[in-house]
């Protein structure tokens, strides 16, 4: 399916927004009820994505243009390590594009169908994985409602994420969601409620999480629901069926599967904090859980794709437009684009040129680099700040010390002129007093020798 790879990288301006030229399209890795999945290779950075695209007419057809708007809402504003995190959206004329990351490991339920048992140490990991995903999710107000082993793929080491936002639900603080959706054999008892009385929170997450971890021991689900049984039978199932549980399975994960099967959402394991100070978990360190530096117990092959080999030859032999044919066929529709749109059904168009309109475009890269930029020129503010403080106050204590200098200077002067004054004044004195002295003395001496001469005249 994939084109050459050309020699030289191709560069596209930052500023333009992601299409699909700026990927090339390996192979086909999966599809849904509506969209299909391929694995391929953005040109200019060489990371390697997985791509979900939606037929714009298919999706119009079925109503399903509303649940994929929302979960790109949904999908723009959530980034977790176990989580399957959007990159980018775009659209063109014939499909809506999803780029997430890539997880090479398969989805749980491929591996289910491929007959494998997983330890109680593999899915104990799992549940820590899971839990922290659905306290992020709850954290951001959302209920998954979609929880199963076909809705959590595996990375290569084996770390499990939950992908599938389609029928996400977005809650407001104790807000109760009274619609019904999910898969019915994964469906919480409280979702089953007779028409007018349904209402359920978060915990229906966590009955999810816990009927995948039995079905991921022992192969099978806890109760015979299938897809097809009406509501009052489920109902019927949860009060008279009883869950057994292998003697090989231990106590601590018999006793967690009770708190997750539990009935009442009341009494139902449904926070983190609840798995956290369960004795089961005590030996696990949460920080390194989150990091993603506990070793799985299960690590998923690397000699081939985790997933049906059915799918690559379906997007080649049997899909009417096949993607890997996009640029062609686009092409020669822009040339027969006023033929096609005679013969468009008026109403559909109309609602094609809706969903180009109200398309939610993405790039979480773009907002990566913005942020960076942003932190980069903060940085260099705060920067610039400080040293613009320490040359403030580098100058106020330089002149604080010149002030000091010039007071102890001209403190120095004063005193070196009082001194210089009094000893100037001093100088004087002593003249002054000298000149008396003298001046009594030969007062004296004129004195003296007056009286001699007067003797001596007699």
């Amino acid at each position: 399916m994939g084109a050459n790879n050309s020699s030289k990288t191709p560069v596209f301006d930052e500023n333009e927004d992601v299409n699909f030229n700026h990927f090339e399209i390996l192979r086909a890795i999966g599809k849904g009820s509506f969209g299909k999945v391929c694995i391929v290779q953005k040109k200019d950075t060489k990371k390697m994505y997985a791509m979900k695209y939606m037929n714009k007419q298919v999706c119009v057809e079925r109503n399903e243009v509303r649940n994929v708007f929302k979960e790109l809402h949904v999908m723009q504003s959530l980034e977790h390590p176990f989580l399957v995190n959007l990159w980018y959206s775009f659209q063109d004329e014939e499909d809506m594009f999803m780029v997430v990351d890539l997880l090479l490991g398969g989805d749980l339920r491929y591996h289910l169908q491929q007959n494998m048992c997983f330890s109680e140490d593999s899915v104990k990991l799992f549940i820590c994985e899971l839990a922290l995903a659905l306290e992020y999710l709850k954290n951001q107000n959302i209920i998954h409602r979609d929880i199963k082993p076909d809705n959590i793929l595996l990375d290569e080491q084996g770390h499990a994420h939950v992908t599938d936002f389609n029928i996400a639900a977005l809650v407001n603080n104790d807000m109760k969601i009274t619609t019904v959706a999910g898969t019915k054999p994964y469906m919480a008892p409280e979702m089953f409620s007779p028409r007018g009385q349904v209402s359920y929170s978060f915990a229906v997450d966590w009955w999810s999480l816990g009927i995948t971890a039995y079905e991921l021991l022992k192969g099978r689900r806890p109760y015979r629901i299938h897809s097809n049984t009406g509501a009052n039978d489920i109902m019927e199932l949860f009060r008279t069926a009883t869950v057994t549980y292998p003697s090989s399975w231990s106590m601590e994960m018999v006793s967690l599967l009770h708190k997750f099967i539990e009935p009442n959402p009341e009494d139902r394991f449904c926070k983190l904090s609840d798995i956290q100070n369960f004795p089961y978990f005590a030996d696990v360190n949460w920080d390194a859980a989150l990091q993603k530096q506990l070793a799985p117990d299960f690590t998923p092959t690397k000699d081939r794709l985790n997933c049906d080999p059915t799918f690559e030859l379906e997007e080649m032999i049997l899909e009417s437009k096949p993607l890997h044919k996009k640029k062609k066929r686009l092409a020669k529709k822009g040339k027969e684009m006023g033929k096609a749109q005679s013969e468009q059904n008026g109403h559909l168009q109309q609602h094609l040129e809706s969903v180009e309109k109200d398309f939610m475009i993405f790039n979480r890269e773009k907002i990566i680099r913005e942020h960076n930029e942003m932190q980069e020129q903060l940085t260099v503010a705060q920067t610039n700040e400080m040293q613009g403080q320490l040359m403030v106050a580098q100058t106020n204590e330089m002149q604080e010390q010149l002030t000091v200098a010039q007071t102890n200077e001209m403190q120095g002067q004063l005193m070196v002129a009082q001194t210089n004054e009094m000893q100037g004044q001093l100088t004087v004195a002593q003249t002054n007093e000298m000149q008396e002295q003298l001046t009594v003395a030969q007062t004296i001496d004129e004195e003296e020798d007056g009286r001699n001469n007067n003797l001596i005249t007699q």
